[in-house]
């Protein structure tokens, strides 16, 4: 994709990068979560996983930068999963320890559910629909 003509900077992609406070933990999380190695991966420094159309990277801030990322439960920022079926995609998250802790609720394009990793970051799983999904 290009930028679009009147741009007032280029770039060649946009990515996530979480900043963890507990990176050995948060790797293996999403190891876990997307069943995959991070690549490329610098121990106790960045991992990066490859997902459809986007990439997620995990770094360890330097030490005068911890208290900012020490927290993230409340942040309006969350990682959204448009999941084939929200049921199997609950049943994996119990397999790896991580089950949901709320109820399914029903957005205006369908069913989803919140979970959390380990630094507090808000996951949503969501089963969109033609029928449920406003926005197809």
């Amino acid at each position: 994709m290009n930028n679009p003509p009147d741009s007032p900077f280029n770039y060649t992609e946009a990515f996530i990068a979480l900043g963890t406070s507990n990176f050995d933990r948060s790797v293996q999380f999403y190891r876990q979560l997307l069943q995959q190695e991070p690549n490329p991966y610098l121990a106790a420094v960045y991992a990066e996983f490859r997902l459809i159309n986007l990439k997620l990277g995990l770094f360890c801030p330097k030490e005068s930068h911890r208290d900012e990322f020490s927290d993230s439960r409340g942040s309006g920022m969350s990682i959204c999963f448009e999941v084939e079926s929200l049921e199997k995609a609950l049943d994996h998250l119990s397999e790896i320890g991580y089950g949901a802790r709320g109820e399914i609720s029903q957005a205006s394009h369908g069913p989803e559910i919140y979970i959390y990793d380990p630094d507090g970051n808000r996951l949503i799983f969501h089963q969109s629909t033609a029928k449920t999904n406003p926005f197809r």
